[in-house]
């Protein structure tokens, strides 16, 4: 159940506003790759690599989380966004 929900809500995370703040799009990422990744299994990119350090490190930042509770967290956060941006959730 949760899984489905899960695949909805990150359809619907395509439509957030562009004014969606970078520090929300991370906590996105991070969460979503948490969710049907896991731990991080890659190294840091370098210094050079800014856009991806960050993701890494939103990444980096779920670690030990279970796939499910990333799940539920990631459409918390969802919907969230959806309900400050005045659209459906």
């Amino acid at each position: 159940m949760v899984l489905k929900e899960f695949e909805q809500y990150a359809e619907k995370a395509k439509i957030l506003p562009e004014s969606t703040t970078n520090k929300n799009k991370l906590i996105l990422y991070g969460l979503y790759k948490q969710a049907t990744v896991g731990n991080v299994n890659t190294s840091r990119p370098g210094m050079f690599d800014m856009k991806g350090r960050a993701q890494w490190d939103a990444w980096n930042a779920n670690e030990g989380k279970s796939k499910e509770e990333s799940m539920k967290d990631y459409i918390t956060k969802v919907r969230q966004l959806l309900e400050e941006a005045g659209l459906p959730a």
